[in-house]
């Protein structure tokens, strides 16, 4: 929190041109910046943009090991204010990835631990928003209740809704279901105001600008709001459900997050995993299947049926 809008008193931050609640148009003391122009490094694959380090002599993107090229940034990009600090070691990561290949269950090939090999691991910082809010939420929906003859019938309402250290994933190298799936284990309270020494360690950087990211955080929040506001609708069965949304606070922090990215092969393929840099026991990732049991179980199965419809058939014939 930099200052407070002068109409509203809500937070507002270093970069905030208008208030993020009102929309006041804030003193240009305010809003003024200062940052420097930043280099990065652009993945060709997924787009992700890494910090520049020259101590990084490997020109590859940590998320899907794509050549990446170096970019000059004409505008200021949005940087981490808090880093969350690494708690499992490397080792322990790449122990955790060879026991969570043992648990992939029945349709995995039957030597996916033992012949899987670890090609690379990067400690990696990727980058998200934290957002606080208190917010009225205005809504409208049909239910069930009071239809009487009809099947429908409309309602309406309003409610509070407050939501604390909600996480919005800035990340282009990860995808949304795997950030929520580290997302849920990062101990907030942990965070330094600098990453500390961590070997081959990568950094990505906020790829949006400030408009961007309250557009993100806004999203979000109305998805929130609406799963709340299908509470608030009596009844069973909802339809046409729209929210509206009156915040009276937002405040927004930047987080890097620690998390060990993996790729394994096996039989000449790579593939990717993901270890929480927190906690060793999240880890989670893309494998492969083995397509002989798959076929042989269906091939049973259609067996299985084709041997009860004769028995049906043998025993219609007999009666």
């Amino acid at each position: 929190m930099i200052g407070a809008c002068p109409r509203c008193q809500s937070p507002t931050e270093a970069g905030d041109l208008r208030c993020p609640v009102c929309a006041q148009p804030l003193p240009r003391a305010a809003g003024e910046v200062g940052k420097v122009v930043a280099q990065v490094l652009r993945c060709d694959g997924c787009g992700a943009a890494l910090q520049y380090d020259v101590r990084v002599q490997a020109p590859k993107c940590a998320f899907c090991g794509s050549v990446a090229h170096l970019e000059q940034s004409e505008d200021p990009l949005e940087e981490a204010e808090a880093y969350l600090p690494f708690a499992v070691d490397p080792d322990s990561a790449r122990r955790a990835v060879k026991n969570w290949l043992g648990t992939l269950g029945f349709f995995r090939p039957s030597d996916l631990q033992s012949a899987s090999s670890i090609d690379s691991l990067t400690p990696l910082w990727w980058v998200g928003w934290t957002f606080d809010v208190d917010t009225q939420v205005s809504w409208a929906a049909d239910s069930e209740v009071g239809a009487g003859r009809s099947a429908w019938a409309p309602h309406a309402g309003q409610g509070r809704l407050r939501l604390q250290s909600s996480l919005v994933s800035a990340s282009r190298g990860l995808e949304d279901w795997e950030t929520a799936q580290l997302a849920v284990h990062f101990d907030l309270r942990t965070a330094q105001p600098q990453p500390h020494e961590m070997h081959g360690a990568m950094i990505e950087r906020f790829d949006v600008q400030r408009s961007a990211a309250r557009q993100r955080i806004g999203m979000a929040l109305r998805k929130q709001a609406e799963a709340q506001a299908k509470e608030w609708v009596p009844g069973v069965r909802t339809r046409n459900l729209h929210v509206a949304l009156l915040p009276t606070r937002l405040t927004t922090r930047r987080y890097a997050f620690p998390t060990y990215v993996m790729a394994y092969k096996y039989q000449d393929k790579v593939y990717r995993a993901l270890v929480h840099g927190q906690n060793g026991n999240v880890c989670f990732g893309k494998a492969p299947y083995s397509w002989l049991k798959i076929f042989g179980v269906a091939a049973a199965v259609v067996l299985a049926i084709l041997i009860i419809v004769g028995i049906v058939i043998a025993i219609g014939k007999a009666s």
